[in-house]
């Protein structure tokens, strides 16, 4: 029994001289520090009455927008979200992309690093962004209320962008997808028979369908841009499951960024985005006004790479440029519509391999490519491994 004791006590000593050199080496950020910028956001949990494709349904909402919020901060702020919930079930929020420095129970999955936010409880994110510049994302991370609870997440760097390129503006474009079901009901049938879920019914882009769908001419991006401007599309697909193609007509698109990292410029006609990726890319308005309504199509459709059903639809958006009569046309035009002839077909598997192969780290003396070439195998390490018991 002694020697049990002693040998406990001897562990328990060597545990906690590991966590003081740890703690010496790694110092714990201090997010009340008056030189590090605090962003404060409030987010509320709640429904909405929203219509598309002609059904009307409760949507659950981050206050009331559809998409989300656009959460704007400058790289090494210090970022506080308070989320009340004010729905009769549970939910959490995920930062997508953000590295979690020594504050995992802020990055969001349920369960995982934090118990749900029940019904009229509200919780703080608390984090602080570090090295990190570009878009990434925000989602629910509790079922599939990522369905509709998504929204941007903008990282301004603290050096100027590593390209030459002056850019009029910043524009999201939020890839998403709308069922006229229940998305509750569409994951429990799934669950329930253990196949693929229902397809999505549509397509969007920044919560809009767009004309090739029903009753939703009125529900149609319309981008107004300025002939000669160059414009930086930070592009998020907020889609549950689908990688999709994506291509503006008569443009090309120079691809600078992926997942918040800078990467070697390239000019594509068309880009390919996953599921939770995102992709920043100059557009110039390089083109002339066109026909009377001034507008290029912009289009989404999926890249097919399984047999599992899926929504095999488009969802277009009009890049309309700004003209110099002074009347502006901010309505979609009536149809036929033409599709983009640079947008891959759905099982264009040439293009996506072509266009990922392109990707690569930027590798510039600011921004370097720091890989490991070398593994060194681990001696001697100690391991206590250690279930949490979290009562949820």
């Amino acid at each position: 029994m002694v020697g049990e004791r002693g040998e406990s006590m001897e562990i328990f000593f060597y545990q906690l001289f590991l966590v003081g050199i740890f703690l010496i080496a790694f110092p714990v950020p201090s997010s009340s520090s008056s030189s590090i910028p605090v962003r404060h956001f409030q987010f509320n949990v709640e429904w909405k009455k929203v219509t598309r494709l002609c059904h009307t349904k409760q949507l659950l909402t981050v206050n009331g927008e559809y998409p989300g919020p656009t959460i704007i901060i400058n790289e090494g702020d210090n970022v506080q979200v308070k989320v009340t919930n004010r729905v009769a079930r549970n939910t959490t929020i995920h930062w997508h992309g953000i590295r979690q420095l020594r504050t995992g129970w802020a990055d969001g999955p349920a369960y995982i690093t934090q118990c749900p936010i029940g019904t009229g409880k509200t919780y703080t994110y608390n984090f602080t962004v570090t090295n990190q510049r570009g878009t990434l994302l925000w989602h629910a991370h509790y079922s599939w209320q990522r369905a509709s609870v998504y929204g941007a997440f903008i990282i301004y760097p603290r050096m100027p962008f590593p390209f030459s390129a002056p850019v009029q503006a910043h524009i999201p474009i939020i890839f998403g997808e709308w069922w006229n079901a229940d998305v509750d009901a569409v994951e429990n049938e799934m669950t329930l028979y253990g196949g693929g879920p229902n397809s999505s019914d549509a397509y969007t882009i920044n919560g809009l369908p767009g004309p090739l769908y029903p009753c939703s001419i009125k529900d149609t991006l319309i981008q107004t841009v300025e002939r000669g401007k160059t414009y930086l599309l930070r592009i998020i697909n907020a889609a549950l499951n689908d990688e999709l193609f994506f291509a503006v007509a008569n443009h090309t698109l120079t691809v600078v960024e992926i997942d918040a990292v800078y990467t070697k410029p390239f000019t594509t006609s068309a880009i390919m985005i996953a599921p939770g990726q995102t992709t920043n890319v100059l557009l110039t308005a390089n083109q002339n006004p066109g026909d009377s309504t001034g507008m290029y199509v912009m289009a989404a459709r999926p890249y097919l790479t399984s047999v599992f059903p899926f929504d095999n639809s488009t969802t277009i958006g009009f890049l309309k440029y700004k003209t110099t009569t002074g009347i502006e046309r901010n309505k979609a035009p009536y149809p036929p519509y033409s599709l983009p002839s640079n947008l891959p077909p759905m099982e264009d598997t040439a293009f996506a391999t072509k266009f990922s192969k392109q990707l690569r780290s930027l590798a510039s003396v600011d921004y370097p490519c720091n890989v490991p070439k070398e593994v060194e195998k681990a001696r001697n390490n100690h391991y206590w491994p250690k279930l949490a018991r979290l009562s949820c």
